[in-house]
C-alpha cells in the first residue's frame, strides 16, 4: 500500500528498529502512533519527528495498553499498518554454572514480552484494521520482528530463541487467519544490528560481531530494516513470509 496518508502504529517506536522505521514512514507521509514503555524517549521522539506523530506509553503485553494506543490511532484515522518491532533479551542456561535449573522466571518473561507481547499487538490490531474499506484489495499489513536466533539460537538464548521461533511459526498462521480480512502478516528477522543494546559493548567486542558477518561485513544499520518493513507494507504480495536480514549470517553456537 502507498503510506502517504495511511496511519502506522510502531511497538518499540522510541528506539533502535521501531524508530528507524517511525522515520521512514513519516517520510513516506504517514501518520504515526508510537507505543513504547513510559520510561522510553518516545514523547521526545514523537516531538522531533513531528507531522503529527503520537505517543502512547505501554506495555506489549497490557491489552489495556495496547488498545490505548490502537484507539489513539483509530482517532487519526483508519489503522493499515502495523510494525511491532518492541521485544527484550535475556540469558538463561538450561543447568546455571552452579549445577542448578535454570531460572523458570527468566524464561517466561523473556517469552512473555516477546512472543506473548506480540500476539496481543497483532490481534488488537489486526481487529481495528478488519474494520476497514478495501483499498487496492487491501485492509491492513503487520510485519512482525523475529530474529536469526530463531533458526540459529546461541548458547544461553533458550528464552529469547524459542520466543522468536514463536513469532516465525506464528506468521504462516496468522496471514492464513486473516487472508479473508485481506490483511497481511510479514515477519523480518534480522541479524546482527547497530542497535542501543549493541552500543552498550566494549568497541573490539561490536568490531568482532561485524566481522562475523559474510558480506557486507559489518552491522546491520536500523534503517535497512526499516527500507524492508516499508517494502513489505507497500508490496501486496508479500505475504505469511519470514524474511532473513542478515548478511548472510548463520549463528556459530556461541
Amino acid at each position: 500500500m502507498d503510506m502517504a496518508g495511511k496511519i502506522a502504529l510502531i511497538s518499540g517506536g522510541a528506539s533502535g528498529l521501531g524508530l528507524a522505521t517511525a522515520r521512514r514512514l513519516v517520510k513516506d507521509g504517514a501518520r504515526v502512533v508510537i507505543l513504547d514503555l513510559p520510561t522510553s524517549k518516545g514523547a521526545q521522539v514523537a516531538a522531533e519527528l513531528g507531522n503529527g506523530v503520537t505517543f502512547v506509553p505501554g506495555d506489549v503485553t497490557n491489552p489495556a495498553d495496547v488498545s490505548a494506543a490502537v484507539s489513539a490511532a483509530e482517532g487519526l484515522g483508519e489503522l493499515r499498518a502495523l510494525v511491532h518491532t518492541a521485544g527484550v533479551g535475556g540469558t538463561v542456561r538450561l543447568v546455571d554454572k552452579n549445577g542448578e535449573p535454570g531460572s523458570l522466571e527468566e524464561f517466561e518473561r523473556v517469552v512473555r514480552v516477546n512472543l506473548i507481547g506480540t500476539f496481543n499487538v497483532l490481534r488488537l490490531a489486526a481487529a481495528s484494521m478488519a474494520k476497514n474499506e478495501e483499498i487496492d484489495g487491501e485492509r491492513g499489513a503487520c510485519v512482525l520482528t523475529a530474529s536469526v536466533a530463531a533458526f540459529e539460537g546461541q548458547i544461553g538464548q533458550i528464552p529469547y530463541a524459542s520466543a522468536k521461533a514463536g513469532i516465525v511459526g506464528m506468521t504462516i498462521v496468522a496471514a492464513r487467519d486473516l487472508a479473508s480480512l485481506r490483511v497481511r502478516v510479514c515477519t523480518i528477522a534480522p541479524g546482527i544490528f547497530d542497535t542501543p543494546l549493541l552500543g552498550r559493548l566494549r568497541e573490539d567486542i561490536r568490531q568482532g560481531l561485524a566481522a562475523s558477518v559474510p558480506n557486507p561485513p559489518r552491522l546491520g544499520e536500523p534503517d535497512e530494516y526499516a527500507d524492508l518493513a516499508a517494502t513489505i507494507l507497500r508490496n501486496r504480495y508479500l505475504n505469511g513470509e519470514t524474511i532473513r536480514l542478515d548478511g548472510a549470517i548463520r549463528m556459530a553456537p556461541r
